[in-house]
């Protein structure tokens, strides 16, 4: 059995995770650069848990400037095995009105300014990403909003754009009539960091607009999304006061294989493998090197 750690990033409106007891804020160096804040650990129910305010305290970073390698490295460095991911995002559907948490199962990528995996040039590695999120700490998430009486839909798929600016009414028509489930600017790379790093992760893309395809968010504003942010804050605090117990304090294997995820990953020749780069991939990947 592994010692079960859960690791928070909070999204925009989450700076803080109010109900820690026994906190200490906590600087780990990442050869990866600067993370986005000083780690904050602490305990919930008797539980560990680490706390990572993705864009800064202040919110003084916008998604293409977060460091999303240093804040995986450092968090895989403080012993998380499970990361929950909050998130603000728009709805592509009635149905998911704002206040509305989705419990996403699927991404798509449409970034391109940011640096998207741990390996290349010295170490090449190709993990799966067919199914990007743990099922079991979906699951837990599932029946922690239900116990919270929290408004949440099972599955869905999280576009993730560049930003910072909302979208087009052409490029949000588009996503929309691709069936996407909810729009975004901070999931991806993270997902993809996570599976490297053997993170077994999960999203809760909570609904602050409609995006601007529909007739009554024809323009999506910061201070309208800021009012439903607030809201769902103290949500988002509850839902995760109430997992941790779910989760406990050990776990054994991922049944998705999350925690397995490079065990046939690495594709470059050990004699090949660049010792700089392996001593910067040392957090991540060290089990498998």
């Amino acid at each position: 059995m592994t010692k079960a750690v859960l690791g928070i990033i909070g999204g925009s409106g989450i700076y803080d995770l109010p109900g820690l007891e026994n906190v200490r804020e906590e600087a780990i160096t990442s050869p990866w650069g600067e993370p986005s804040a000083p780690l904050r650990r602490g305990e919930m129910a008797g539980l560990p848990i680490v706390f990572l305010p993705r864009h800064g305290h202040g919110h003084a970073l916008s998604p293409s400037d977060i460091n999303y390698r240093a804040n995986v490295d450092v968090l895989k460095r403080a012993g998380v095995t499970d990361l929950v991911a909050l998130s603000a995002c728009g709805s592509f559907k009635e149905e998911l009105p704002p206040g509305t948490f989705v419990l996403v199962d699927q991404f798509v990528d449409r970034t391109h300014k940011r640096e998207s995996s741990f390996f290349g040039k010295g170490c090449v590695a190709h993990v799966s990403m067919a199914h990007p999120v743990s099922p079991l700490l979906a699951k837990h998430l599932a029946a922690a909003s239900e116990a919270e009486r929290i408004a949440f839909a099972r599955g869905g798929t999280y576009l993730c754009m560049e930003g910072p600016q909302f979208s087009s009414l052409a490029e949000s028509l588009t996503y929309k009539a691709q069936g996407y489930s909810v729009i975004g600017m901070t999931n991806m790379p993270e997902a993809k960091l996570a599976r490297e790093a053997e993170i077994c992760y999960a999203s809760v893309a909570m609904v602050t607009d409609y995006d601007c395809w529909h007739e009554d968010h024809d323009a999506v504003t910061v201070d309208a999304v800021i009012k439903v942010l607030l809201g769902n804050a103290d949500k988002a605090r509850n839902l995760v006061k109430a997992v941790l117990p779910k989760i406990g304090s050990a776990r054994g294997p991922c049944p998705a294989g999350c925690d397995r995820a490079l065990e046939y990953a690495l594709i470059t020749a050990p004699e090949a493998r660049d010792p700089a780069m392996l001593a910067k991939l040392q957090a991540v990947a060290g089990r498998v090197l």
